[in-house]
């Protein structure tokens, strides 16, 4: 789990994939289209990924910054 004033995300691993699911994904900008998941619930929102992906860093990077910016303004 990675926490800054509140949850930004939590990381699991599965047989086939990681999931970075994000706590208040919903009301996060994802213009690069990272959320890939489905989450049931309208909060939640996930990144998969899977081996051989390419990661944009720069988004994820933004998409984290933009987690904590939204935890720090509560």
């Amino acid at each position: 789990m990675w926490y800054h004033d509140g949850i930004i995300c939590t990381g699991e691993t599965y047989q086939d994939h990681v999931k970075m699911t994000f706590a208040k994904g919903a009301s996060l900008d994802d213009p690069s289209g990272l959320f890939n998941a489905t989450l049931k619930g309208n909060t939640w929102r996930a990144i998969d990924f899977h081996e051989g992906d390419k990661i944009n860093a720069k988004a994820l990077k933004a998409l984290i910054r933009e987690a904590v910016d939204l935890n720090t303004s509560d």
